[in-house]
């Protein structure tokens, strides 16, 4: 029963982070910068994350960033406390979070936020965890970012985990919760493999009760398995609308609805 719980716990959290993933990439494909901030005077404890440091750190890993780039109110990592030791060292680059880089932080805080800098060794160490660097620079200066990259001051934290950032379509691909199968023509299978999505138009059958954002198998017509990925529509509204063209989904279903079945970005193939 505690399996079945975390597998069902596990599965609703990665729903959410493929909703949080097409929310963020939409918003860079209009040129909007979006920001996520966790606001400690609405939050309940219930949904609190803790602080926006680990949370950078998570919407990074949703979105397969290469870099994490964190401001705090000194230049980054010293090797003791820089507000209470004039002789403190500033550290360049740390390939490796150990005890006692943990040690040389302080959760000392400033008065606008909840972290310090122990709680960016936590982001930059779950940023190792799927192969992204991370900066701690000084943020409370005017133009930050283009300060660092002239003067070259902050601590640069590399990941020696070095991660295909297609590591979210092998994990689709390792998934061993299918919730059923769409056969499609030979025509869909050729523009999958061209690296298009899968539309309504080349789909033959559904098989399996599955709902929006659920994994489904994809086959070819005599069964043959092709790969999987995450549909944009439940079962019973993929028969509806299975081999018609995307344009009369809205007529079909009575909304306007998104033109792909499967979008190519949660789409895994083990076919070339």
């Amino acid at each position: 029963m505690r399996k079945f719980y975390l597998l069902s716990l596990i599965l609703r959290i990665e729903k959410k982070s493929l909703n949080s993933r097409e929310t963020i990439n939409k918003l860079l494909d209009l040129n909007i910068i979006p920001i996520i901030n966790e606001n400690d005077t609405v939050a309940t404890d219930e949904l609190k994350f803790g602080d926006n440091d680990r949370l950078a750190a998570r919407v990074a890993q949703v979105v397969d960033a290469d870099l994490l780039l964190l401001l705090s109110d000194v230049k980054g990592l010293y090797d003791k406390n820089p507000k209470l030791n004039q002789d403190a060292n500033l550290i360049n680059e740390i390939s490796e979070i150990t005890s006692k880089v943990f040690k040389m932080s302080t959760s000392e805080t400033n008065d606008h936020g909840s972290g310090g800098m122990f709680t960016k060794i936590q982001a930059a160490e779950i940023a190792f965890t799927f192969g992204c660097d991370t900066i701690i620079i000084k943020g409370n200066i005017k133009n930050p970012i283009l300060n660092f990259e002239k003067n070259k001051q902050g601590t640069f934290f590399k990941s020696q985990k070095k991660i295909n950032k297609g590591g979210f379509k092998n994990w689709l691909g390792g998934s061993i919760n299918i919730s059923g199968s769409i056969k499609i023509d030979d025509g869909a299978i050729k523009a999958l493999q061209n690296g298009a999505s899968l539309l309504p138009s080349g789909i033959k059958k559904i098989s399996g009760n599955f709902s929006k954002g659920d994994i489904v198998e994809i086959l070819s017509e005599n069964g043959k398995k092709l790969g999987r990925g995450i549909s944009y529509y439940d079962s019973s509204e993929l028969n509806l609308i299975k081999g018609k063209k995307s344009i009369y989904i809205k007529d079909t279903l009575g909304y306007e609805g998104r033109e792909e079945i499967i979008h190519r970005d949660y789409l895994f193939l083990g076919i070339k």
